[in-house]
């Protein structure tokens, strides 16, 4: 069966369409706090991980990659959760997060402003005009944020394969569109997908692992996965650091072999 990430603004709707979607299909639903619990494991305290998922990058970001070492954490859990399959998923960036995996059902929620603003209103009990304010600070936030990591608007339509607006469809109705796809033959789980899938979990377990050891945390490399294979790519700033990142990668459990053709440091022989 699918798994599905459900993308949407601030107070859309998204956890009552996946709480509605989990009834329907028997499938389990994880969000952003389920994820970001399970990635404190590595070491950061849970408040440091919501923030960086969350907050605006700064200028400062640009220089110093904190945030990527943090989203290689949450990218972990995720993916070993998903791993399971049979999942709904209604956090930040889950149709980045897991892309390249076929059985990977990819939903963007939209929903009538009024709509939002009434949700805030009630949740946060106050006015309307603040209501309003937080949602489009919310949005902005999370629009900014998805362009640094990924480079990517997370408006385009193209990241999606359904895009659903509940003014018209309601949750109901919306849930009824979603399952339909989701039984559709094209979201089965296939060997190539589980193959897929647990090639993804390995790559993002090693990228996690470097991100967590002092000397290779800041390592920008590139890390893909297949069958237990591990290809390491990236520009270092020393041989050490190389020598580092392949002796930390090699140390994962399920890697058979490292592949280090990727991976490089400066020449300064003379």
């Amino acid at each position: 069966m699918a798994i599905i990430t459900i993308s949407r603004g601030s107070a859309s709707g998204g956890q009552l369409l996946a709480e509605k979607l989990a009834e329907q299909l028997g499938y389990a639903v994880v969000g952003r706090e389920e994820i970001v619990h399970a990635a404190a494991e590595f070491g950061v305290p849970e408040e440091e991980l919501r923030e960086a998922l969350v907050k605006p990058p700064g200028f400062l970001d640009r220089f110093k990659p904190t945030r990527q070492r943090y989203l290689a954490f949450v990218r972990a859990a995720l993916c070993q959760r998903a791993q399971q399959d049979n999942l709904v998923y209604h956090g930040n960036a889950g149709q980045l997060l897991l892309r390249g995996i076929p059985h990977l059902l990819c939903v963007r929620l939209i929903a009538p402003i009024s709509f939002r603003v009434e949700k805030v209103m009630q949740r946060q009990e106050v006015d309307r005009e603040t209501a309003l304010k937080y949602i489009e600070s919310v949005d902005r936030d999370r629009e900014a944020w998805c362009r640094f990591l990924y480079r990517v608007d997370p408006l385009d339509p193209s990241l999606y394969d359904l895009v659903i607006n509940l003014k018209t469809l309601g949750v109901t109705g919306a849930a009824a569109v979603v399952v339909a796809a989701a039984r559709r033959e094209g979201f089965a789980t296939t060997e190539e997908g589980r193959q897929a899938m647990a090639d993804l979990v390995l790559a993002s377990k090693v990228k996690a692992v470097l991100a967590a050891e002092a000397e290779t945390a800041f390592a920008e490399v590139t890390v893909q996965a297949e069958e237990g294979r591990v290809y390491l790519s990236g520009k270092l700033r020393s041989s050490s650091l190389v020598e580092a990142v392949i002796r930390t990668a090699s140390s994962v459990e399920g890697v058979d072999s490292v592949n280090r053709d990727g991976l490089g440091a400066p020449d300064i022989s003379v």
